[in-house]
């Protein structure tokens, strides 16, 4: 899988540019608003996903990762295929979608060019848990953060008894922070399990 490309800009269309990559010009699709951000002759570094298919190859880039994941998130939902998962990251942000599907917000899905209200109810239902928490939201985040740990816990071999034991131990300190660090209630979690 190509993950990402940096090169110089070498042409620029509304849906898409060339990047000079070590003398290969190499296409790539993005969302009108990427292609606008850059100029001919300008360096360029766009996190890239490939996207096979019987007759194609192309490459869709992106100007961050989470931009990415959303568009590969979203083509797991039945019937999405890249040009409308392209459509929708043309249409809202990644935090705009995300609001849009935690809200149940139809109306704003069914804005995107090649969405009606059925498209929306099965991006609705089948995104609900995928798409992750909106940037800056604690809330969100604090609610979460018990999951995160205990999955990390037994990825690393530890029981679910034990990893439900070190999530209760590590609880205080959790809700002593507005905002809490994963990895570092992680680290007490582990800390916990060593002294048990």
């Amino acid at each position: 899988m190509i993950a990402s490309l940096r090169g110089t800009v070498t042409h620029v269309t509304v849906t898409g540019l060339v990047i000079d990559v070590g003398g290969v010009g190499i296409a790539v699709t993005c969302t009108p608003q990427t292609a606008t951000s850059v100029r001919s002759g300008e360096p360029v570094n766009l996190h890239t996903t490939l996207v096979v298919r019987e007759d194609s190859l192309t490459v869709y880039g992106f100007t961050d990762a989470d931009q990415r994941d959303c568009f590969e998130a979203v083509q797991l939902v039945s019937g999405v295929g890249p040009r409308t998962a392209m459509a929708l990251l043309a249409t809202l942000t990644p935090d705009d979608l995300r609001k849009a599907i935690g809200q149940e917000d139809l109306a704003v899905l069914v804005r995107v060019p090649g969405i009606g209200r059925k498209g929306a109810q099965r991006l609705v239902l089948e995104l609900k848990d995928r798409l992750g928490p909106v940037a800056g939201s604690p809330d969100v985040a604090t609610a979460h953060w018990e999951d995160s740990v205990r999955s990390g816990l037994e990825s690393l071999g530890w029981s679910r008894r034990e990893a439900d034991a070190a999530v209760s131990a590590v609880a205080p300190m959790a809700s002593a922070s507005e905002s809490p660090d994963v990895a570092e209630l992680l680290r007490a979690a582990l800390r916990t399990l060593d002294r048990a």
